[in-house]
C-alpha cells in the first residue's frame, strides 16, 4: 500500500456508488485526490464525507459529452497538482433500449463517456507517467466487455472497446513502469445497477468490496502484475 502514498490520483465518475468507494480506498492509501463527475454538488458531498480519511485536492464538475469540459478537467489537474500518477477511469453511462430506439445522441454519449474520455485522459497523462517511470491506469470495464446482452448494444460496444484499448495500452507501456489494469465487474449495487433488467438487485456486488479489490491490485509494486480482473457475483439471480 505504501507504493500509493502521496500519489496524485484522478477518479472519474466519483459521485457515484463505486466512485465514492474508490475515493475512500485510494484516499486511505494516502493518495492526493481529484474527483470529477457531472454534478459539483454531489462531488462536494463526497469530499465532505471523506474529509477525515482522504486528502481531496479538488472537485471538478465535467460532462464528458462536452469537449470543453474534458479539456477543462485536464487543465485543472495540471494546474492543481501538476499531473497524475494514478488515473482511474470509472465514469460510465448505461443506456437501455433496442438499437433502433436509442437516439444518435444516446449512442454518441455512451461512447464518449465510457470509451473516448478514457482514451483522451490516458493520452493526456500517460506520457508523463512513462517518462517518470511509474504509473497506474485503472479502466473500469464490465462483464459486458466479454459478452453481449439484448437492449444494451451501445454499452456492450463501449466496454468491449475499453477492454481492447486497455490491453493494447498495457502492452505499449508495460516496459516503461506504467501498469494498465482493466477491471470488469458484474452488476454492482449502485444507482446504475438498478437499471439492469432480469436480475435480482439484492444479489449484486457491494461497491466497497469491488473498490477493495481494485485498490489491492493497483497497489502491487513488485514482480507480480495483474493487468486484467473479472469480478463475478457469489450468488447469481
Amino acid at each position: 500500500m505504501a507504493a500509493l502514498a502521496g500519489k496524485r490520483c484522478l477518479i472519474t465518475g466519483a459521485s457515484g456508488g463505486l466512485g465514492e468507494e474508490l475515493a475512500r480506498k485510494f484516499g486511505g492509501f494516502g493518495c492526493r485526490l481529484i474527483l470529477t463527475g457531472r454534478t459539483e454538488k454531489k462531488l462536494r458531498a463526497v469530499a465532505e464525507r471523506l474529509e477525515s480519511s482522504a486528502r481531496v485536492e479538488n472537485c471538478v464538475a465535467a460532462d464528458f459529452r462536452v469537449k470543453a469540459d474534458l479539456e477543462g478537467l485536464i487543465e485543472s489537474v495540471v494546474t492543481t497538482i501538476g499531473g497524475l500518477d494514478v488515473l482511474i477511469n470509472n465514469a460510465g453511462v448505461f443506456p437501455v433500449g433496442s438499437l433502433n430506439t436509442l437516439s444518435p445522441a444516446e449512442l454518441d454519449g455512451c461512447l464518449e463517456v465510457n470509451l473516448r474520455s478514457a482514451i483522451l485522459l490516458c493520452r493526456a497523462f500517460a506520457p508523463a507517467m512513462a517518462e517518470a517511470g511509474w504509473g497506474r491506469i485503472v479502466n473500469i470495464a464490465s462483464s459486458s466487455a466479454y459478452a453481449g446482452f439484448a437492449n444494451t448494444a451501445a454499452y456492450c460496444a463501449s466496454k468491449h472497446g475499453l477492454l481492447g484499448f486497455s490491453r493494447a495500452l498495457d502492452d505499449e507501456l508495460r516496459g516503461r513502469g506504467v501498469r494498465v489494469i482493466a477491471v470488469s465487474p458484474g452488476s454492482i449495487k449502485t444507482p446504475m445497477g438498478r437499471k439492469v433488467r432480469g436480475q435480482t438487485y439484492e444479489t449484486f456486488m457491494d461497491p466497497r468490496e469491488v473498490a477493495d479489490v481494485i485498490g489491492d491490485v493497483a497497489s502491487l509494486d513488485g514482480s507480480i502484475v495483474i493487468s486484467e480482473v473479472r469480478l463475478g457475483r457469489a450468488v447469481m439471480g
